[in-house]
């Protein structure tokens, strides 16, 4: 119950950045739903099929199609209440950033993977639908853009979330709740301070 609760919170605010980036960028309606189902369901579908889940959950249950589908429509008619599309976009993806690296990586550890490629694939999830976004938007990927510290956050929650899932007896909602807490504040942190990844040029010779 845990990881559908994740993964819908996940899918529904990665789905409304999607929309409204859709929207900043002056896209139709199908634009709309199709960057926001894209950044809802990318990250998800990629794991899937990594994990051998065919077909993905969000093509077998209605309601991860219905998340991103319902977010699509808020946006369409909701948008003009947004004042400053670019900073919500941010907040919305460093929440869906947050969730999606926990539930990853809960969901490859369900399937028998030991931490590190669990923690992989929980940085899968958390990037591949923005990635995915992005890439559709004409924008070139936050997980690739010079000097973001995107794949970092998404690497600390997923590793803490690895580590406690399979190394101790703690329940689920008690590791998870502060592992995507710690990808969450770390990501906004880097937002709002202007923390950055090393480039080549910032390494000494």
């Amino acid at each position: 119950m845990l990881l559908l609760t994740l993964d819908l919170l996940g899918i529904a605010v990665f789905a409304v950045a999607g929309g409204l980036l859709a929207v900043r960028q002056r896209l139709d309606i199908v634009g709309i739903v199709t960057l926001a189902t894209v950044s809802g369901l990318g990250g998800g579908w990629i794991r899937d099929v990594l994990i051998g889940q065919i077909p993905p959950t969000a093509l077998a249950d209605w309601r991860y199609l219905a998340v991103p589908l319902v977010a699509a429509g808020l946006v369409f008619v909701w948008h003009p209440q947004f004042s400053r599309v670019d900073p919500m976009i941010n907040v919305l993806d460093a929440f869906g950033l947050g969730l999606f690296c926990v539930a990853g990586t809960l969901k490859a550890v369900d399937h028998g993977l030991g931490p590190l490629p669990a923690a992989l694939l929980g940085v899968v999830t958390a990037v591949g639908g923005g990635m995915l976004r992005d890439v559709l938007s004409g924008r070139v990927p936050s997980i690739m853009s010079k000097g973001q510290l995107y794949a970092v956050p998404a690497m600390l929650g997923a590793a803490i979330a690895a580590v406690g899932f399979s190394a101790t007896d703690l329940s689920t909602s008690v590791v998870a709740v502060p592992a995507a807490t710690i990808a969450i504040v770390v990501r906004l942190l880097a937002i709002w301070r202007g923390w950055t990844a090393p480039t080549p040029g910032s390494v000494r010779s």
